[in-house]
């Protein structure tokens, strides 16, 4: 069996990580709106003309909350493949994961304020 080449695999995992993003985009409805959000919120970034730290900052923020929502959605989904039936310590681990979640979003709505409020006002 021939070994596949550095070039070949980063290919692959590319294609496999695009497969997954995909796959979050459809099967999960949290993600859907905070895809929505972050569509929005680079809309109004064009609208408000933004400066560069404020787009950085903004972008961080939108790339952040969607990528730890895809990983409380990997969370839940093993941890209701290991154990199906309801458990006390699964609870736990689930409700920790979608405790980042909010962590992440309180503070990206934080950063959308201080942004958008002064041009706003």
């Amino acid at each position: 069996m021939s070994k596949e080449s550095f070039l070949v695999n980063r290919i692959k995992s590319v294609g496999f990580a695009i497969r997954g993003a995909i796959l979050l985009i459809r099967s999960e409805a949290s993600i859907k709106i905070q895809v929505c959000l972050g569509l929005i919120m680079t809309a109004a970034g064009f609208y408000f003309d933004i400066s560069t730290t404020e787009w950085i900052m903004q972008l961080f923020a939108i790339a952040l909350v969607l990528g730890t929502e895809g990983m409380n959605t990997a969370v839940e989904k093993l941890c209701d493949f290991v154990q199906p039936e309801f458990d006390e310590k699964i609870g736990f681990i689930k409700d920790i994961s979608a405790g980042a979640v909010m962590l992440v979003s309180i503070v990206a709505s934080i950063i959308g304020c201080i942004t958008y409020i002064p041009k706003i006002f």
